[in-house]
C-alpha cells in the first residue's frame, strides 16, 4: 500500500510538470543601469511562448520554481504573468516580460539567470527535454574603472521557422547602448548555472538526417554547416534535416576598449527553439548596399532590394538603434511598417533615409540588419547586415606663426564644428609627407611619420608648439595636422586634417646631421657625429669663425648626465667619438656653439644644436627567423616621402663594418616601417644555430632645401641566431631613486594636496659579456603590495626598455614592488631581480577637543587636514579664540576610516564609517558635530575613542591600525 501511494504521488507530480513544459521557446535577460551614479540596475527577463499554451510565465511564490537570481546572493520569484498575443511576428506567437529593480551593494561581475520549468516535450537535440529547465542568463560588471554600462539590447524576435533542406538563418538584431563593440558565440543551452542540458547535440548532427549526410547542405554539393557569424551574429543552418523542433543558446559579448586593450565586459545569453517542417518553398534573398563610411553630417539614401525565386510576395524589414524613438535624428525607411510586396516584374523594395548628425560619430560601426520574409508556407527569411561609420569631419586650419627668436610656432586653427568632441590630436613631423587618407581612414597611420606633440579640449583653437620648452631644432620644416576624438565608451574620431607645414626653422646654431656607428664594440666602439655650420647666424652679432663642443649622454633622449667627449672646442664640423660601448649601449649628442660677439670679443658659448641619437637596431629570435627593427630620436625625419628606402646588410659571425657585410635588402619604411623579418617572403629559411649580423643604414631629411639630402646614418652590428633558447644569466640590481624620509615627507606641507605620485627605478647595465649572450632590454615587473603576484608593465608601447631608469608615473599612490629581467633579442629572459618597494608615509590624527556651540570655530571632531571652514585645524579666521591650524598633520593615504564613540561608562553613542569616493558627507574626516545616534546632542564631557584606519601601505598587515583615545566636548 505504501508503494502504491509513492507511485501515485510520481504520477501526480510529473504530469503538474508536463502540464507546465509547454509553452516556453526562447528568451533572454537585459540590463538597463537606472543611473551611472548609483548601482541600482532596471532588470528585464522577456520569454516568448506558445499562444496556445495556458500556461502562464512565471509562477506562484509557493511554489518555490520560477527563480529570478541577481548573482549577489539575492533571489525572487517572478510571478505569474501573462503572455500577449504578437500576431505580427507569426502564428502562435506570445511575449511576456517581467521588470524589476535591483541595487548592488559592491563593484564586481554580477551573473544574472532565470529558470522555470520546464521546455517542450520532444525537442530532438537534447534528452527529456519535458522535463529540463529552462535557463537563461547575463552577466554584467559593475566595476567603475569599465565605466557606466548597460546590456545589448535585442531587436529581432526568434520566431522564425525553417524547412528541411533550405538553410535556416536568424538574427537577433543586437545593438549595445554604450557603444561597445559586440561578438557573437555559440554555447550549449543550460539547465541550471554551470550545467548543461543532458545529451546536447548540434542541429547538424549526422543523427537528424535521413539522406546522404555528405550532399545535405542547401546546394546539394556538401556537408550541413551549423555556425554563427562572430561579427553580425548571423546563425545559419545549411540546412535542416528531418522536421522537428530543437534548441539553441548563444552569447552577446560586449567588448570595451580600456587603455588599449579589448576587454570582455558582460554578455547576454539567448536561448531560443527553431521549428523545422517539412514544405516546398525557397528562401527570400536580399540585395544590399556595401558597407559605407560617412561625415557626420551626411544624408545617406539607399535602396534595399528583394527577391524570391518562388515569386512569393515579400516583406523587407530593417532594425537597428538608428530607428530607436530617443536615437538623435533616426533614421527612416518606407514602406513602414513593413507590407508584402510583389517580386514581379521588379524586385520588392526598401529606401532607407537617414541625415546623420554629430551625436552619431562613434568608434565601431552601425549595424543594421535586414529581414526579407516571404510569403510561402511556412514563411522562410533572410537575414542581412549592413555597417555604416559615422566619422568626424576634419578640423580646418587657419594659419600658423613662427617665433623664430624663441624657436616656436603658434597653431591656429577654426572652432571645430562638431561641438560633442572631447578633444583635439596635434601631430607633427619634419618634412612634408603629401597624403591623401582613403575612405573611412580616420586618425593618423604610424607610416605617415607623425608624432602627437599635444592634446587639447575640444574647444581650443590654438596651440603654441614649444617642442617641451626646448625648442623647435633648427633647419627644420615642421609639419602639422589635428585629429579630433570623441568621448568614450562610444569614442570616435576625425579625418586628419590638411598638412600645414611652416618655413624652416633659422638656421642660427649647429644643424646636426649624422650620428653614425663608425665601429661596434663593447670598448672600443666608434661614432661619428658630423654637423652644419649655422648658416644663418647674424655675422655681425656673432662673428665668425665659430668653435664647437660636442657633447653625449646615454639613452636616445639625454636624459642622463652629459658628458664632453674632447676636453677643448674644435672647428671642425665633425667629431669621432671613441673607446665607447656602441654593442650595448644608446648614445645621443647635441654641438655646442662657440663664438665672439659685437659686445664681447671672448668666445663663449652662444647656443646649441639639436640632440640626435645613434640608430639603434634590435633583433629578437622567431621560427627560423630573425626580426629586426631599428629607432632613432633625431631632429630630422628617418621617414621621408622622397627617400623611403633604409638598407639592410648581412654577414657571417664576425663581421665587420669593413668587411664581410654585404647589402641584403632595401626597406621602404614608408609601407612597412622601421622592421624586417630575415628570411623575406621568397628567400630561403635561415639555417638553425648559424650566427647571421646586420647593419642598417637610414636616410633622412630636414624638409630643408639648404641642407643636403638624404642624410644617411648607419646603426652598430648585432648578431643573433634564429635559434636561440637559452636565457641571460645575469640578473640587475634595482635601486630606488631620490626617496624622501617619512619626516621630510611630513614636513613638505604641499603633500598634503598631492593626487598623482611617481616612482623612479635604477638599474645596472649588463653587458653582454656578463650574460654569456646578446642583451636586447630589460623588462619591469610591479606589483601592489609585498609578496604580491608581479606583472610585466609596457614602457612606451613596449614589453621591454633598453634603458636602466623607469620612471613610474601617474600613480595614486607610492606603495609599489618591482623587480627587473634582462630579455636577450630571442625573447629569452633571466631571472627576476630580487624586490625593491617604495611606500607610502601614512598619517592621521585626531584632536582632544572640540566645542560644538555654532560659534563658528572648532564646531566639528575632525580628523587634521588642509581643508578650510571645518573643524579643529582649519578654525574660522574671523574669530580670535580659534585654535591654530595645524595643516602640516593633514592625513596622508588613508583610504577609510571607522569611528565609534563611547561615554564614561562604555556604552557606544555614536558610530561613523566614511564612504570611498565623491560624498562629500561620508569622508576619512569624520566631522562629528556632537550628536549621537538619534540626532540628540551629547553633553560636555569626556568621551572615548576608537577609530579603525585603513591606511594604503605595501603590506596587507600593517593596513588597518585601531587609534584609541578621548576627547573633551565642551559646548
Amino acid at each position: 500500500m505504501f508503494r502504491f501511494l509513492i507511485a501515485i504521488t510520481l504520477l501526480v507530480l510529473s504530469s503538474s510538470i508536463i502540464a507546465q513544459a509547454t509553452h516556453l521557446r526562447a528568451g533572454e535577460i537585459t540590463v538597463v543601469r537606472k543611473s551611472c551614479a548609483g548601482l541600482t540596475f532596471i532588470i528585464t527577463v522577456t520569454v516568448y511562448t506558445d499562444s496556445e499554451s495556458t500556461v502562464p510565465f512565471g509562477g506562484r511564490q509557493s511554489d518555490g520554481l520560477d527563480v529570478l537570481d541577481f548573482g549577489d546572493g539575492i533571489r525572487i520569484i517572478i510571478p505569474e504573468t501573462p503572455s500577449v498575443a504578437k500576431p505580427e511576428l507569426g502564428a502562435n506567437i506570445a511575449v511576456a516580460s517581467f521588470t524589476t529593480e535591483h541595487t548592488y551593494g559592491g563593484s564586481g561581475r554580477y551573473l544574472i539567470s532565470y529558470k522555470e520549468p520546464n521546455r517542450n516535450g520532444g525537442v530532438l537535440n537534447m534528452v527529456n527535454s519535458i522535463l529540463t529547465t529552462f535557463y537563461i542568463e547575463t552577466e554584467i560588471n559593475t566595476d567603475a574603472f569599465y565605466g557606466c554600462n548597460n546590456s545589448p539590447k535585442l531587436l529581432i524576435a526568434p520566431v522564425d521557422k525553417g524547412c528541411t533542406g533550405v538553410a535556416f538563418q536568424h538574427n537577433p538584431g543586437a545593438f549595445d547602448p554604450d557603444g561597445d563593440s559586440l561578438s557573437y558565440e555559440m554555447v550549449i543551452p543550460f539547465r541550471d548555472r554551470n550545467t548543461v542540458v543532458t545529451g546536447y547535440r548540434d542541429p547538424n548532427n549526422s543523427g537528424f538526417y535521413t539522406g546522404n549526410f555528405d550532399t545535405a547542405n542547401e546546394n546539394q554539393n556538401g556537408p550541413p554547416t551549423f555556425s554563427i557569424n562572430p561579427i553580425t551574429g548571423t546563425i545559419t543552418w545549411d540546412a535542416p534535416g528531418i522536421r522537428g523542433e530543437y534548441n539553441i543558446a548563444f552569447n552577446i559579448v560586449e567588448w570595451r576598449e580600456i587603455a588599449g586593450q579589448w576587454v570582455e565586459i558582460g554578455y547576454v545569453r539567448r536561448d531560443m527553439q527553431i521549428i523545422i517542417d517539412e514544405c516546398d518553398n525557397e528562401r527570400p534573398d536580399l540585395i544590399i548596399p556595401n558597407d559605407t563610411c560617412v561625415v557626420a553630417g551626411t544624408t545617406l539614401n539607399v535602396t534595399i532590394f528583394g527577391i524570391d525565386i518562388d515569386n512569393n510576395n515579400v516583406k523587407i524589414e530593417a532594425f537597428s538603434e538608428l530607428f530607436g524613438d530617443t536615437f538623435i535624428s533616426p533614421a527612416k525607411v518606407s514602406p513602414n511598417p513593413a507590407v508584402f510586396q510583389s517580386v514581379v516584374p521588379d524586385p520588392a523594395e526598401l529606401t532607407f533615409e537617414w541625415e546623420t548628425v554629430c551625436e552619431h560619430v562613434k568608434d565601431q560601426p552601425y549595424q543594421v540588419v535586414f529581414k526579407i520574409t516571404d510569403n510561402g508556407q511556412p514563411n522562410l527569411v533572410t537575414f542581412k547586415t549592413w555597417f555604416v561609420k559615422v566619422v568626424g569631419p576634419a578640423p580646418e586650419w587657419n594659419l600658423a606663426t613662427v617665433d623664430f627668436a624663441k624657436r616656436h610656432v603658434k597653431l591656429d586653427w577654426d572652432e571645430y564644428t562638431c561641438k560633442n568632441a572631447s578633444s583635439i590630436q596635434v601631430w607633427r613631423r619634419v618634412d612634408s609627407f603629401a597624403y591623401t587618407p582613403a575612405n573611412c581612414e580616420t586618425g593618423l597611420s604610424p607610416g605617415l611619420g607623425y608624432e602627437m606633440i599635444a592634446l587639447v579640449p575640444a574647444s581650443s583653437i590654438t596651440y603654441t608648439d614649444t617642442n617641451g620648452g626646448l625648442g623647435l631644432a633648427v633647419g627644420a620644416e615642421y609639419c602639422y595636422r589635428l585629429v579630433a576624438l570623441f568621448p568614450l565608451p562610444r569614442g570616435g574620431e576625425s579625418y586628419m586634417s590638411e598638412e600645414l607645414c611652416i618655413a624652416p626653422i633659422l638656421a642660427d646654431a649647429p644643424v646636426i646631421t649624422h650620428v653614425t656607428v663608425e665601429k661596434t664594440g663593447e670598448s672600443d666602439g666608434q661614432i661619428r657625429v658630423s654637423w652644419r655650420k649655422p648658416f644663418e647666424i647674424d655675422p655681425v652679432q656673432f662673428p665668425p669663425p665659430y668653435q664647437y663642443k660636442v657633447w653625449r649622454s646615454e639613452g636616445f633622449t639625454g636624459a642622463k648626465p652629459w658628458v664632453a667627449i674632447s676636453s677643448g672646442t674644435i672647428s671642425d664640423t665633425t667629431a669621432i667619438d671613441n673607446a665607447i660601448n656602441t654593442l650595448d649601449k644608446i648614445y645621443s649628442y647635441h654641438v655646442e656653439l662657440y663664438s665672439a660677439t659685437i659686445n664681447n670679443p671672448a668666445i663663449a658659448p652662444v647656443d646649441t644644436s639639436a640632440t640626435a641619437s645613434m640608430v639603434r637596431l634590435d633583433v629578437q629570435s622567431g621560427d627560423q627567423r630573425l626580426d629586426l627593427s631599428w629607432q632613432a630620436f633625431t631632429p630630422w625625419s628617418n621617414l621621408s616621402q622622397n627617400f623611403p628606402l633604409h638598407d639592410v646588410y648581412r654577414g657571417a659571425e664576425g663581421s665587420t663594418e669593413t668587411a664581410g657585410l654585404v647589402l641584403y635588402q632595401q626597406v621602404n619604411v614608408s609601407v612597412n616601417g622601421f622592421i624586417f623579418s630575415d628570411p623575406g617572403e621568397t628567400a630561403p629559411p635561415l639555417v638553425e644555430d648559424e650566427v647571421y649580423c646586420y647593419r642598417v643604414m637610414t636616410r633622412g631629411t630636414y624638409g630643408n632645401p639648404a641642407i643636403d639630402e638624404p642624410l644617411e646614418n648607419y646603426s652598430q652590428i648585432i648578431c643573433a641566431q634564429a635559434a636561440d633558447e637559452e636565457p641571460p644569466v645575469c640578473v640587475p640590481s634595482p635601486v630606488l631613486a631620490d626617496i624622501r624620509s617619512c619626516e621630510e615627507f611630513f614636513a613638505d606641507q604641499s603633500t598634503c594636496n598631492i593626487n598623482t605620485f611617481s616612482n623612479e627605478v635604477r638599474w645596472n647595465r649588463v653587458t653582454t659579456t656578463e650574460c654569456e649572450g646578446d642583451v636586447l632590454g630589460y623588462r619591469v615587473y610591479v606589483a601592489n603590495e609585498i609578496n604580491g603576484e608581479f606583472q610585466p608593465i609596457l614602457i612606451n608601447g613596449q614589453t621591454f626598455t633598453r634603458d636602466t631608469v623607469f620612471v613610474d608615473n601617474n600613480l595614486t599612490s607610492f606603495a609599489r614592488c618591482y623587480k627587473i629581467s634582462v630579455v636577450d633579442r630571442s625573447g629569452n629572459e633571466s631571472e627576476l631581480s630580487e624586490s625593491i618597494c617604495n611606500d607610502n608615509c601614512p598619517y592621521y590624527e585626531l584632536p582632544n577637543v572640540f566645542t560644538p556651540n555654532g560659534d563658528g570655530c572648532n564646531d566639528f571632531f575632525s580628523a587634521y587636514s588642509n581643508r578650510e571652514g571645518t573643524g579643529e585645524e582649519s578654525p574660522n579666521p574671523s574669530s580670535l579664540n580659534c585654535q591654530p591650524a595645524y595643516k602640516e598633520r593633514c592625513a596622508r593615504f588613508v583610504e577609510k576610516v571607522l569611528f565609534r564613540v563611547y561615554n564614561r561608562w562604555g556604552v557606544e553613542v555614536y558610530t561613523y564609517e566614511s564612504v570611498l569616493g565623491d560624498d562629500v558627507d561620508k569622508t576619512i574626516y569624520i566631522d562629528w558635530d556632537g550628536r549621537d545616534n538619534s540626532g540628540t546632542l551629547l553633553n560636555s564631557g569626556v568621551y572615548y575613542y576608537a577609530a579603525d584606519v585603513t591606511f594604503n601601505v605595501i603590506n596587507p598587515d600593517n593596513r588597518v591600525q585601531t587609534i584609541k583615545g578621548w576627547v573633551h566636548l565642551i559646548r
